[in-house]
């Protein structure tokens, strides 16, 4: 029966080389009851009417198919995390899409920061897996968990992720690196529990990509304090931090050296910074240091020169190439989210090539991203890293985010620079990773010249 419904149906099936496959599929359909029944109907109908099925039949819309679930994780880079750090990870993704999510956009909009979550944020334990305590007191600077939960906070809102990368990777990193055992223990358990928030205090306004040979700041000592003038500028977290780690050039030696300042010293002043473009939620400072009298033992002790600046960049550089992964991580899911549920002429956006063509490339993009940064960071863990391979993943990284936000963008037409949809926020916010801690260009000059052997800076 169900061979001659084929027949009658499409004619042709029972010719050539249509007709073994006219034999399978009649096949299949004696394996369905429910089909046959409706085949003994059908072949009540005369020709006329059969014809008329047959069209209908064909102009019936089918069901698409259930969506995939949207994974930004494509190559199945973090499947193997330790136990710790995957609840780590899953805890601070529960808090970023309950907490900030509903709200980044409004905050990002009116450049401002949701304080009244540190005390949360605080709580999900972060730092603890950044710089696990060993069993002899000290701790270690963990760069793949400091890269996965970065990732984390920038996929949904890279403010928090700069947030947490200038208190638990500039200060606190400066500190543990260049820091005497007294200052640490001074320091870094306030900073551990959030008690004492750090911001860092490197750039100036007339000084930012030449800032190895041309601190302006000044460093004077007197008698057992040091006297600082100067200003700084594009400081993260100045304007509500409680300490910020300031970098001076000494007029005696011309030597940089590096101080624990309380944001409550005298002659210690901050403005915000308005009218960004990007990361609008964090708040930027300009500090003016106007003669801050700071002791001795807040001078870091082990902070001699440049050199000791560089090592805690070389440090915290991977972890904005990690924020430049979160923003086109989060880009890259909500254009996908919006192509499976937009439709045009239709159908939905996803159906489309040229969107299903963006949507690979950013996936592509992504992808080597999260490898790139996860290598270095494994390099980093081993002892192994040197400055360029941190340089390599942070021009590479931003530059390639660059590119997937401004694609997952244009896949959303018009819709894509409106707020609504949050890809508009991390468009913007890419710029911001594009240039701070080492411009694409310093960077890429710092990878040039460990291929060639030649510093091309000036």
């Amino acid at each position: 029966m169900a061979t001659d419904l084929l027949s009658r149906i499409a004619p042709g099936a029972g010719d050539g080389d249509m007709r073994d496959d006219a034999a399978a599929l009649a096949a299949r359909l004696t394996e369905r009851p429910d089909v046959l029944a409706l085949a003994e109907q059908l072949m009540q109908l005369d020709g006329p009417a059969l014809a008329r099925a047959r069209r209908s039949l064909q102009k019936a819309k089918v069901a698409p198919p259930a969506a995939p679930e949207i994974d930004g994780d494509f190559l199945q880079l973090f499947r193997d995390l330790t136990p710790e750090l995957e609840a780590t990870r899953l805890r601070v993704r529960e808090f970023m899409g309950r907490e900030v999510e509903p709200i980044a956009n409004d905050y990002w909009e009116r450049a401002e920061f949701p304080y009244h979550l540190i005390p949360q944020f605080g709580e999900l334990g972060l730092i603890d897996q950044i710089y696990p305590e060993q069993p002899d007191g000290s701790v270690r600077h963990d760069s793949v968990a400091e890269g996965i939960l970065t990732m984390e906070l920038a996929r949904v809102d890279c403010s928090f992720a700069t947030f947490l990368g200038v208190h638990a990777g500039l200060a606190y990193g400066s500190i543990l690196l260049c820091g005497s055992p007294e200052q640490q223990a001074e320091w870094l358990p306030k900073m551990r529990r959030w008690e004492s928030l750090g911001a860092f205090g490197l750039t100036e306004p007339d000084v930012g990509s030449g800032v190895a040979g041309g601190i302006a700041t000044t460093c004077r000592r007197d008698g057992d304090a040091w006297i600082l003038s100067g200003e700084k500028r594009w400081i993260g977290n100045s304007t509500f931090g409680d300490l910020v780690v300031i970098w001076a050039r000494d007029v005696a030696d011309q030597q940089v050296k590096g101080f624990i300042v309380p944001t409550t010293s005298p002659g210690y002043s901050v403005r915000k910074m308005e009218g960004k473009i990007a990361q609008r939620t964090l708040q930027n400072g300009h500090l003016v240091l106007d003669k801050v009298r700071v002791p001795e033992t807040q001078r870091l002790q082990r902070a001699n020169g440049f050199k000791d600046v560089a090592r805690v960049l070389g440090m915290t550089r991977v972890g904005v190439a990690w924020i430049a992964v979160g923003c086109a991580y989060g880009a890259y899911e909500r254009a996908l989210a919006y192509a499976q549920k937009r439709t045009q002429f239709g159908r939905t956006l996803g159906s489309f090539q040229l969107i299903q063509a963006m949507l690979a490339t950013m996936v592509g993009k992504l992808s080597a991203m999260q490898a790139l940064a996860l290598q270095v960071s494994r390099l980093q863990n081993a002892g192994k890293a040197q400055e360029h391979h941190s340089a390599l993943a942070k021009q590479y990284c931003a530059k390639h985010c660059r590119e997937v936000v401004a694609l997952a963008r244009e896949s959303m037409g018009g819709n894509g620079i409106l707020l609504d949809h949050s890809v508009a926020r991390f468009f913007a916010d890419a710029e911001a990773i594009y240039s701070y801690e080492g411009s694409n260009e310093i960077n890429t000059l710092i990878v040039g010249r460990a291929l060639t052997g030649v510093g091309a800076f000036v």
